[in-house]
């Protein structure tokens, strides 16, 4: 139990260092503050997926959202990094037992944070703020 919640905060406090390092964003509830108009949409569409149960539904919707980025300016992929660190930091605050029983872990938050930082050439930095883990 203690070694689940430390996973758990180490990722959120990841979260929020990325968002400060990269975004200049200082926030505890941050997905409240930078998504807006269509992102925040986006984001409460993911989120009420992962409420239902629907976890890996929900992640897969992001992952297509992220394939659509052809043709987005520069600005715009970072805003789908922002969605998406919001997105696994949401899905982070939920029980080990509610992502046991939809068959996603914390493990597979971690994974995929790392995966998005990956896609937008942050690799190095999620793995150095979760080398730990």
């Amino acid at each position: 139990m203690v070694e689940k919640d430390y996973i758990m905060r180490m990722i959120h406090e990841m979260v929020r260092t990325i968002l400060k390092l990269i975004f200049h964003i200082d926030e505890e509830k941050q997905e409240l503050v930078f998504l807006e108009g269509k992102d925040q949409d986006f984001y409460q569409r993911l989120c009420l997926l992962a409420d239902q149960g629907k976890i890996n539904e929900a992640e897969n919707m992001l992952y297509e959202h992220l394939e659509d980025e052809f043709g987005q300016e520069e600005t715009e992929h970072l805003e789908n990094l922002k969605l998406s660190l919001a997105f696994y930091d949401y899905l982070n605050e939920k029980t080990g037992d509610f992502l046991e029983d939809h068959d996603f872990s914390r493990e597979e938050v971690a994974e995929g944070i790392k995966s998005v930082m990956k896609r937008y050439g942050y690799s190095g930095l999620a793995e150095t703020l979760l080398e730990n883990q």
